[in-house]
Order: structure tokens, then sequence, then C-alpha cells
């Protein structure tokens, strides 16, 4: 199978040295995102609600540039520093899938995250087509 590595001129660029998006058959795994502004590319301030609004925000902006849509999202990796603030984290996810089945998910609490984000979510998607677009 051949694998596509992809990224999106939507978002800010990567600080580090990784493939935003890789493909391989139907399916796409993204690495594990932040909340950065994609205009001035530093986190957004705010807490924990604001920095998982930005990272579905930033999703929406970049899932065009992938050939992905939300409703095929099958699996998100949540990772948060603050996890007694978990009920601000589940609020936003809440409302990303108010028309949607949500996908598996697994939420982490960690001791630190990339350039001092609070929340980083990392997402698989399998097209419902199952193929490539």
């Amino acid at each position: 199978m051949q694998r596509h590595n992809l990224s999106s001129p939507r978002l800010a660029a990567p600080r580090f040295r990784y493939t935003p998006c890789v493909k391989v058959g139907p399916l796409a795994w993204l690495s594990g995102m932040v909340a950065l502004d994609p205009a001035t590319g530093q986190l957004v301030p705010g807490g924990v609600g604001p920095q998982t609004q930005r990272i579905f925000d930033n999703l929406a902006l970049a899932l065009p540039d992938y050939g992905l849509h939300m409703a095929d999202l099958c699996m998100a990796r949540l990772y948060t520093t603050v996890f007694e603030e978990f009920g601000a984290i589940n609020e936003v996810w809440e409302r990303q899938f108010a028309s949607l089945t949500p996908p598996a998910r697994t939420a982490v609490g960690v001791t630190h995250l990339p350039l001092g984000a609070l929340v980083e979510i990392e997402f698989c998607f399998y097209p419902a087509s199952g193929a490539l677009s």
C-alpha cells in the first residue's frame, strides 16, 4: 500500500519534525494536535476549554486538505495535564458530536505536553468509502 504524507497550509507549521497526517490505504492518522492559533503559531490562552475548542477548530480547517470528514473519525486519543478539569474538555467534545456519532476515545492524564499545552488530541480516520481521496 502506498503511504501519503500530508500537511495543511491552513494550520500553523509544525514546530518539530513530524508529519501532520499519514494515510496508508484507507486509514489516516493525525499527529497529536495542540491548540495553536493558525495565524500566530502561538498556543491560545484561556485554559482547557478554549484550547480544546481550538484543536477542533484546527481539525476542521485541515480536514479538507486531508480529504477527510468528521463522520470518518473512528478514534481519538486525548491527553491533558489538568485531568481535574476534564468536564470542560468534555463539554467541547459533546458540542463537536452533537449531530454525529462520536468515535471511540481514550483520555489520559499526563504531567507535561509540548509547548506547555493543557490538551493534546490525536485522531484516526477511516473514510466510509474505504478508499483514499
